[in-house]
């Protein structure tokens, strides 16, 4: 799981904690259930069976792999659009290629993000690049959903494309956990994503016995899910493992714990941390559209359906009838 690393991380800024910080108890732990997405392709639903009040402002985030294709089995999503929201791909490992109806796009590999605004309404699709079908190897990495207010809902869509080389990298005061932060700000350290709902987004890898307690922001919600190892969660020392999500209560810190012993497959605990501003706004979702009231969706699904969302672009191998295969 290389993502963005460094050989040392001592020589990286470190995150410090108020003394007083107050610890954020943990509220539950759930398993992820295993199901498949787009045209197959293997997923863990990250916030399956969480209410929505711990979640608010983020919708759903799916693991996507990790997964050792064979040469011709790599997939990825055919056409569909998007309205309300944006989505956050990033991939650790493996290679993405994405492409929209308003002409954006790009490839991220290797700890790179893509930051999709879809406001108004767009059509996307997701997809390995050919050299990778040919090839088969390794895919993992994660989707985030997360809201727009209703002020925002129909703004015009926009991309970002966050290499990994531009994360910010943090470590603890003993250098036992590597931080990568993408989105937000982590004691006065600020990642590259730009977002119009104020989150904070972290993916954290702690060595064996490593102990994480970060300042959290009093305002956010605060989510910790498991990409590989295991550990415990809070002060109480909840345990936690691959493909379970913790939600946390009410406090300014939050703390993650690497058990001294990992699984043979994996070295170290890998978690993603996630905390945002709640929106507390009436939040309609369906399928591919986030809005606020079931009118609202109506109108997506007609928009869509009109053509109104944006065409297919008849470039590589795409028609307005679709990918061919």
């Amino acid at each position: 799981m290389p993502a963005v690393t460094v050989e040392n991380p001592l020589t990286l800024p470190r995150v410090t904690t108020p003394v007083d910080a107050v610890a954020r108890p943990v509220l539950g732990v759930t398993t992820a259930p295993s199901g498949f997405e787009g045209e197959g392709f293997p997923v863990r639903r990250a916030f399956a069976g969480i209410h929505y009040r711990h979640l608010d402002p983020f919708i759903m985030m799916d693991q996507m792999g990790e997964v050792e294709y064979a040469p011709g089995e790599p997939k990825g999503t055919p056409w569909h659009p998007h309205r309300g929201f944006e989505t956050v791909t990033y991939i650790i490992d493996g290679v993405f290629d994405h492409q929209d109806s308003n002409g954006g796009g790009g490839t991220i590999t290797n700890g790179d993000t893509q930051w999709m605004t879809a406001g108004a309404g767009l059509l996307h699709i997701e997809a390995p690049p050919e050299s990778l079908v040919v090839s088969g190897g390794l895919f993992h990495g994660l989707q985030l959903w997360v809201n727009l207010p209703a002020k925002d809902k129909m703004m015009a869509p926009r991309y970002q494309d966050i290499r990994g080389g531009n994360v910010q990298l943090l470590t603890t005061p003993d250098g036992g956990a590597l931080l990568r932060v993408i989105a937000g700000e982590l004691d006065g350290h600020a990642g590259p994503g730009v977002t119009h709902t104020p989150i904070t987004m972290i993916h954290a890898t702690l060595a064996p016995g490593a102990e994480l307690t970060l300042p959290w922001r009093e305002d956010f919600n605060g989510l910790a899910y498991v990409l590989a190892g295991k550990g415990t969660v809070g002060a109480e020392r909840r345990p936690i493992h691959l493909g379970q999500t913790a939600v946390f209560g009410a406090g300014s810190s939050l703390t993650v714990r690497a058990d001294e012993q990992q699984d043979s497959n994996t070295s170290d605990l890998e978690v993603v941390l996630l905390g945002g501003q709640p929106i507390r706004e009436p939040m309609a979702h369906y399928g591919p559209f986030v809005m606020n009231n079931q009118a609202e969706l109506q109108q997506a699904f007609e928009d869509f359906q009109k053509g109104r969302l944006g065409t297919i672009p008849a470039v590589h191998g795409m028609s307005e009838s679709g990918p061919q295969g």
